[in-house]
């Protein structure tokens, strides 16, 4: 069973590419990766998780695959259990996806919006 915190990181790292918290990617990561903000709040309340997926490429087919693997595991909704009866609720945000530009022509971003409600059922 995970706590808020965890639920978040194993959902994020759930798709086969690594994903870390925005404040703690490693000097040495290699992309592709996910960074995603950590928010919680307390049961009952709804929270935005953010993230971005970052690609080295000059096309955009790769990371839009990822997007839409993303947008598919969600599929509406989607549940995670953390502890007994607490459950952490995921649907997509307004606007799901958007491609972000870079400085750099080779990197590719597509920023994410997850809704996130953690609740407790009796």
């Amino acid at each position: 069973m995970n706590d808020k915190w965890q639920a978040i990181h194993a959902f994020w790292n759930s798709f086969g590419i690594p994903a870390y918290d925005e404040t703690s990617v490693p000097g040495d990561a290699v992309m592709p990766y996910i960074t995603y903000n950590a928010a919680v709040s307390e049961f009952e309340s709804t929270v935005m998780l953010n993230a971005s997926l970052w690609y080295n490429s000059t096309s955009w087919a790769a990371i839009s695959q990822k997007a839409d693997e993303i947008a598919q595991s969600i599929n509406g909704y989607r549940l995670e259990q953390l502890k007994d009866n607490q459950y952490l609720f995921l649907s997509k945000g307004t606007p799901f996806a958007q491609r972000l530009e870079d400085t750099n022509d080779r990197i590719r971003r597509i920023f994410i919006n997850v809704m996130g409600e953690f609740f407790t059922r009796y």
